[in-house]
């Protein structure tokens, strides 16, 4: 007899199952496409076994999430159909994902305000994997919204990306893992077991709120160590700066939804190593690839962390007083801003405040809403995390160096 499943080894999970209309989506080339989608983009220069991508990521995180609905279950509170659901919200929940992953994203938001969410929507009803859906009796919109934190169950779309996602469980323990950081120890079988619903909102039991201080503790460390990493982010600022220089010569904001799907890290690569040197923004854009792929990579003379953000026309004042200073082109001065919440934010965006705990007595259910300003740990990471960096090339080092300090030190 034909088994309804198949298993997948994982080196994070052991054994991943797949039924058959998981089977049949992850078998189409438009998801087959995220296996030439690296999770992490150019760490592997810096952490050479990062070669990790997109697609063993979303089997990891339909896993996860399988597990949370069906400990939810267990309390009485999903179906089998939800869990169908949510299976197939988190294998599709990175289906919009561009090459280079977050990378490309940041240039579409620079051009067209487009999101990697945005796109999924569009993949998931547009093309042969919103038909595989329909045949198989499933509604597509509903799996699309969930899959983007816009379902009707707010803890459903919790589980797929928020404080308590499937979503970053995966990508610390399997980041941690590849890159070999040993930040990411997580206990991610202890808080799905121990997760409820309070007033249609994901809970966690009591007892494991130092799970969760781990987990966040981890994830703070991983942005740190991995994530920001100077050398790291020299590499993705190397490829921001050479995909906008060939946006025009490329479109690569303007791309059909069909030629979109076929986008990978390696095509993109390849388009920009065969640029034509007409103009001095395409020879630019061709040399920071081929430098990129050689890991000639910018030197970062100036860091600091910063209170607040810096918009973009103050980037390009600074920018501009550097340059004209250090009496070095605006073409070979890079300012860089990483920036994220300190807390995973909600499904819609919004900053994480506060974590809703339970507690189970023999005769009642007692809720209670934390403040994460008062989680031991946590509350010294609240807040965002601002890091401004100068980048130039070996040859402009100590020019640019001696610069930035004069005019960056003040900031705060």
């Amino acid at each position: 007899m034909k088994k309804a499943y198949i298993e997948i080894t994982d080196p994070i999970h052991g054994f991943i199952r797949l039924n058959k209309t998981e089977r049949q989506i992850i078998d189409t080339p438009v998801f087959q496409r995220l296996r030439r989608i690296k999770q992490l983009s150019g760490a592997h220069l810096i952490y050479p076994g990062a070669q990790h991508t997109r697609f063993e990521h979303s089997l990891g995180v339909m896993h996860i999430a399988s597990m949370a609905g069906t400990s939810l279950q267990s309390k009485g509170i999903t179906r089998n159909e939800d869990i169908i659901n949510l299976r197939l919200a988190a294998l599709l929940h990175d289906i919009g994902h561009g090459p280079f992953s977050h990378l490309f994203e940041e240039v579409l938001q620079r051009k067209k305000k487009k999101s990697h969410e945005q796109i999924g929507k569009q993949i998931i009803s547009k093309t042969e994997i919103g038909d595989i859906l329909s045949k198989n009796g499933l509604n597509k919109k509903l799996i699309h919204d969930l899959a983007m934190g816009e379902g009707k169950l707010q803890f459903m779309n919790e589980i797929v990306s928020g404080a308590l996602s499937a979503d970053m469980m995966d990508y610390l323990l399997r980041d941690g893992y590849f890159t070999g950081a040993e930040h990411a120890k997580i206990d991610h079988n202890r808080i799905t077991y121990s997760l409820d619903v309070y007033k249609n909102k994901l809970a966690l039991d009591h007892s494991s709120l130092v799970n969760f201080e781990t987990m966040m503790i981890s994830r703070f460390q991983m942005f740190k160590a991995v994530y920001f990493h100077k050398t790291v982010r020299a590499g993705e600022v190397m490829l921001l700066e050479a995909m906008t220089l060939a946006d025009d010569e490329l479109g690569l904001t303007s791309l059909t939804l069909n030629d979109y799907v076929k986008q990978t890290d390696e095509s993109i690569m390849a388009l920009l190593l065969s640029l034509p040197e007409t103009t001095s923004e395409l020879r630019a854009s061709k040399k920071i690839a081929n430098d990129y792929q050689n890991r000639r990579l910018f030197k970062c003379v100036f860091e600091r962390i910063l209170s607040t953000n810096l918009d973009a026309k103050i980037m390009q004042e600074l920018k501009n007083q550097i340059t004209k200073k250090s009496k070095v082109g605006t073409s070979q001065v890079f300012l860089d801003t990483s920036s994220t919440h300190s807390i995973p934010q909600t499904p819609s965006k919004k900053e994480s405040k506060s974590i809703i705990l339970v507690k189970k007595g023999s005769k009642k259910v007692i809720s209670e809403q934390i403040p994460i300003s008062k989680i031991p740990l946590v509350s010294s990471m609240s807040g965002k995390m601002n890091i401004l960096r100068v980048y130039t090339q070996e040859n402009n080092r100590k020019k640019v160096e001696i610069t930035a300090k004069l005019i960056l030190d003040e900031l705060k």
